[in-house]
């Protein structure tokens, strides 16, 4: 028996069965799904200090469970010292049973670590079905040993999806478990 991540069960067990009705599609294909999630770390210091991003990309690295890679810069910008090439950023996109594997772990174990936390903001959907978010530190998640970490850096993470609307895409990701500060939107 082959190992499926508990939240792709629970996509086709649960999740399906309860938009199908909810919305009233005809066919189970017209579900929306999750396409990818994109972690994306922005990390400007690294242009004078190179070890920065070596440690953004490890932690990473560690956090998606996927190798990162560095975003550069595409214009040079005199007045921060960036020229065209430079590398300003981390990012890392995941598919499959990785996306599913890190959502069950940023839903049940990260954010709930936030301090004061009281939900994700139900602003972050882009009009077309995707939602962002920000994240302020990155030593929410266990993987982080904080004694290691020399800088702390939020990240946005972007989840993509088939939805058409924000609607249909804010009942996908509450049924997979985000705690939305407004449960009923």
């Amino acid at each position: 028996m082959s190992y499926k991540p508990r939240l792709k069960e629970k996509f086709v067990k649960e999740i399906i069965p309860a938009l199908t009705k909810e919305f009233g599609y005809k066919n189970p294909m017209q579900v929306p799904r999750l396409v990818k999630i994109s972690l994306n770390q922005g990390v400007g210091e690294a242009i004078t200090d190179k070890k920065i991003l070596d440690n953004a990309i490890e932690e990473m690295t560690l956090i998606a469970g996927q190798r990162a890679v560095p975003t550069k810069s595409k214009k040079d910008i005199s007045n921060f010292k960036l020229r065209r090439g430079m590398p300003v950023g981390v990012r890392v996109t995941l598919r499959g049973d990785k996306m599913y594997e890190f959502l069950d772990r940023l839903v049940a174990v990260s954010l709930p670590r936030i301090r004061d936390f009281k939900g994700v903001n139900e602003k972050g959907f882009d009009g077309r079905g995707n939602y962002s978010m920000g994240v302020p530190e990155q030593i929410i998640f266990p993987e982080i040993n904080i004694d290691k970490v020399n800088k702390i850096n939020g990240m946005d993470i972007s989840f993509v999806t088939t939805a058409n609307t924000d609607r249909e895409a804010f009942a996908l990701l509450r049924e997979f478990g985000v705690p939305f500060k407004n449960q009923n939107k």
